[in-house]
């Protein structure tokens, strides 16, 4: 009895701390703070990929400036499922983070295969691949994701340039496993730039693919292809931007286009600029129309996130507590969309934003 007497009380001080704990925080004038219940600033628990630490265990040249690694597990596990379409980021031995599609077997689960081409005058990305993963180096993998799903459809029209090939590859040995209704129209600027002519070319009978090298053809005949599309097909198109907005333009009703970039898309709102409101630091900025919302809350947020600055990775999402949004990323859902953003591509419709920072 004198301990269940000594427990009782115990839970009784408790209780009374506690009241008096929520009447001093009430009286406070810091209270409420200004803040959600679960803020996503400063990290991304909740939307973090798996990190897995792969080997290079291959490295060949498929095309001329690209190049095709073999990335394998340090142990013997099985790496994680992927489907077509998928892609992986790769944090690069600077720190960058670079995307790059799975081009290699879903039904191998011992090995990603991915493919880039050395762009000279771009953000240093493909240089560090090309100079720096070779046989033996280790390289931190996090994913697989995919937002380029390959559906089910009636038939289907695959549009690539380049080293656009790359996600839409599996998609062809898919749908030709299948049985599907498929074709593929395929360009480039040399056939010696172009990677995996030889297996695809060797995949499917020759109506099926018609592959266009600039320097002797010039460039495909995208309106045409479309027109020659069933209704109902699915466009999956992955390229440069110009080939994405000429399929984009010429797409006929009753087609549906999926598509699939790595660089920001165009912006869609006003390019003016705009203030935000920093609800936790009590700060406000402006974002001028040539600079981005990350750039003008590093100086008062030193410890933001960030990373890829392309709106790709997802490190830099930030909660919104006002403003309507613009966005311009690659990576969030519709619903991640009524409430948070990436600071480092999106901006505002309006004149302000407030942000959970």
């Amino acid at each position: 009895m004198p301990r269940a007497r000594t427990i009782v009380l115990a839970a009784g001080v408790a209780l009374l701390a506690r009241r008096a704990m929520r009447r001093r925080i009430s009286r406070s004038p810091l209270w409420p703070m200004p803040a959600l219940e679960n803020p996503v600033s400063g990290t991304r628990a909740s939307r973090a990929p798996s990190s897995l630490r792969l080997l290079v265990t291959g490295r060949t040249t498929p095309a001329d400036g690209v190049v095709e690694l073999h990335l394998e597990a340090l142990d013997t596990a099985d790496l994680p499922a992927w489907t077509p379409g998928a892609h992986v980021d790769l944090v690069l031995p600077s720190g960058l983070i670079r995307q790059y599609s799975l081009c290699g077997d879903p039904a191998d689960r011992s090995t990603y295969t991915v493919a880039t081409r050395l762009i000279e005058d771009g953000r240093g990305g493909s240089r560090e691949v090309h100079e720096q993963l070779h046989e033996g180096a280790e390289v931190e993998v996090r994913g697989p994701r995919n937002r380029f799903p390959l559906t089910e459809a009636p038939s289907y029209l695959f549009v690539a340039g380049g080293i656009g090939i790359t996600p839409v590859l599996p998609m062809l040995r898919a749908a030709e496993a299948a049985g599907a209704d498929w074709k593929l129209l395929y360009g480039g600027r040399s056939r010696a730039s172009m990677p995996y002519i030889e297996e695809i070319e060797k995949l499917a009978a020759p109506e099926r693919v018609t592959i266009v090298a600039e320097d002797e053809s010039g460039l495909p005949d995208v309106a045409a292809a479309l027109a020659d599309a069933a209704e109902d097909t699915a466009v999956y198109c992955c390229g440069p931007d110009p080939l994405m907005a000429a399929v984009t333009e010429a797409l006929p009703a009753g087609r549906t286009l999926h598509l699939e970039r790595f660089t920001p898309g165009a912006p869609s709102g006003a390019a003016g600029a705009f203030e935000v409101e920093l609800r936790r630091t009590g700060r406000t900025v402006t974002v001028p129309a040539d600079g981005t919302v990350l750039a003008a809350v590093r100086p008062e947020v030193p410890g933001v996130s960030y990373s890829c600055e392309q709106g790709f990775c997802g490190t830099c999402q930030q909660r919104v507590l006002e403003g309507e949004i613009d966005h311009r990323d690659e990576l969030l859902t519709d619903s991640e969309r009524d409430d948070s953003m990436l600071i480092c591509v999106s901006r505002a419709y309006g004149d302000r934003l407030v942000l959970d920072l």
